[in-house]
């Protein structure tokens, strides 16, 4: 009843029922790669609910970070970390390249 009115996460955007899109900018370079996360592939049942892990390689840079992303039984992001890199803010996006 309430998650009408929860806050859409500020890194990970829906793409579909089944896909979340995401950014992230390495380290190294600044590079920003974007990821395309399927419930159906990436996207892997836990204890606590999900959880996704994946290296990012610029294609331009060949920078390397690594995406872990936890989500809840209802696939809501609940923690994330970047290593070798950040996230970029999806009000950023439209300013990117």
């Amino acid at each position: 009843m309430f998650s009408f009115f929860r806050r859409a996460d500020e890194h990970l955007k829906p793409q579909g029922p089944g896909a979340f899109l995401v950014r992230v900018r390495t380290r190294k370079s600044g590079e920003i790669v974007e990821l395309r996360l399927t419930k159906g592939g990436e996207i892997s049942p836990d204890e606590n609910g999900y959880y996704v892990r994946k290296t990012v390689i610029g294609p331009k840079t060949l920078d390397r970070a690594v995406l872990e992303v936890w989500f809840d039984r209802g696939y809501r992001p609940t923690r994330k970390n970047v290593e070798g890199g950040e996230l970029v803010p999806i009000r950023e996006w439209g300013s990117v390249e």
